[in-house]
């Protein structure tokens, strides 16, 4: 298990990271400690979780960044459950310090696999700071303890000095040659995919294209590929990138050979292919008819899935990504239950997919792609797809609460329940709040 700890000083751009998986039903919140209750029945928000915070905030004496948060991360072939990812969040906060502190915890499924996100306080009720001396040291041991504890998988020395799985493109972020073969560089040397479509896939879920691109110049025939950031609708942004800013394993010629090889690794492992079909078919008895459904049932076995759709909405692509060992699979090439027919007619009428009937006739394809993506958390504890202009009249409300000198309406002094009120531990399991 792999933990990544991130300082900040936005209470709201970490609690709205979070909030926006949990609308996506890509998150759910597990539990919150010392986290003031909802009323009733009523869904966690983040107007009413920073309220837990603010007294901390307030008596803050000189931490220039306060807020804590924390990512753990199984091994992707560790089937961790519910109540060990509970048990998994309250030992490790409580070893590394925060135990007492209120914190709230989020468990994604976004990328592939199931981790935790917890979001928390650095400062105590009096506005002391909680020491973060020789915290990644203590972290790692904390982390291998806890391994052993609840039979893990434990990370490698490589996987501690590499840190987490790829992080996606944020084109905005800066440096963005740098953050393209930080991502291009890893997939094309360490992925196994055995078609173009199949690692244009793969990438996709970095925010990333790749394009052939042929011609002739100066009487000479050439053929190469070009990368290219996309948004998250999968339309390009910035300017594309020649394969040779990235080294030759980007290139056309040392991709040939990756596929080859790939091929002929699959062969002579189909119980990689086997299981990976024996997931997809779980996934789609469980969920049925309901697409949203599915890609989450996927993911919770770290399977990703991306959906190409023509003009007509009609979805003329299926490939299933396997995290764990790191294989792409087109849908048919796993058998005729997973072609792309099969799924289309399985999930028409949701998000504009047409029904069979009525988009048989459209052949032209187009470039939309819907995919269960990766995660856009930037490491800073900043949400790379939130922008302070999009909010509405309840979260303008919420963003008052995070200047060290302006809690939130109706905090200790209002008319909503006081900080003595919290309650230490209580479990709060919603599901995926819509």
């Amino acid at each position: 298990m792999i933990a990544k700890i991130s300082h900040g000083s936005s209470l709201y751009g970490v609690l709205a990271y979070n909030q926006i998986k949990v609308d996506e039903l890509h998150a759910d919140v597990l539990f919150g400690n010392r986290i003031i209750e909802p009323p009733g029945d009523t869904p966690y928000t983040i107007e009413h979780i920073s309220r837990s915070f603010v007294d901390y905030l307030t008596a803050n004496r000189k931490t220039e960044k306060p807020i804590l948060h924390i990512s753990l991360n199984p091994d992707p072939k560790d089937c961790v459950t519910e109540e060990q990812f509970i048990k998994l969040a309250e030992q490790y906060m409580q070893r590394m310090g925060f135990g007492d502190q209120p914190y709230i915890v989020y468990r994604h499924n976004d990328i592939g696999r199931e981790h935790l996100h917890i979001v928390s306080v650095r400062v105590d009720e009096t506005g002391r700071a909680i020491s973060d001396s020789y915290e990644h040291e203590r972290s790692m041991k904390v982390c291998r303890e806890l391994e052993q504890q609840f039979d893990l998988t434990p990370a490698t020395q490589k996987e501690w000095k590499e840190g987490l799985p790829l992080s996606p493109v944020d084109y905005e972020g800066g440096n963005l040659k740098g953050q393209l073969a930080g991502v291009i560089r890893p997939i094309a040397r360490e992925w196994r995919f055995q078609s173009l479509g199949e690692y244009r896939a793969v990438l996709s879920l970095y925010g990333i294209t790749v394009d052939e691109v042929k011609g002739e110049y100066g009487g000479r025939e050439y053929h190469g590929l070009s990368y290219s950031a996309t948004d998250k609708d999968g339309n390009k942004v910035g300017k594309p990138f020649k394969s040779s800013v990235f080294g030759k394993e980007a290139g056309i010629a040392a991709l040939e050979k990756r596929m080859l090889s790939a091929n002929a690794w699959v062969k002579n492992h189909k119980d990689i292919a086997t299981d990976t079909a024996a997931r997809i078919a779980s996934a789609m008895q469980t969920a049925g008819r309901d697409r949203a459904l599915f890609e989450r049932e996927l993911m919770r076995q770290g399977i990703g899935v991306v959906f190409r759709t023509n003009d007509a909405g009609r979805i003329y692509g299926a490939t299933f990504i396997d995290h764990a060992d790191k294989t792409v699979f087109n849908g048919s090439r796993l058998g005729k239950e997973f072609s792309a027919n099969v799924f289309n007619d399985l999930f028409a009428g949701q998000d504009g997919i047409h029904p069979p009937q009525q988009s048989a006739e459209v052949e032209r394809p187009a470039q939309q792609q819907g995919h269960t993506g990766a995660s856009q958390w930037n490491g800073n504890g900043h949400d790379t797809e939130y922008h302070p202009d999009h909010k509405d009249s309840t979260t303008q409300n919420v963003a008052d609460a995070f200047s060290l000198f302006a809690p939130v309406q109706g905090g200790a002094s209002g008319d909503q329940p006081a900080p003595q009120q919290r309650k230490k531990k209580k479990r709060r399991r919603y599901g995926r709040q819509q």
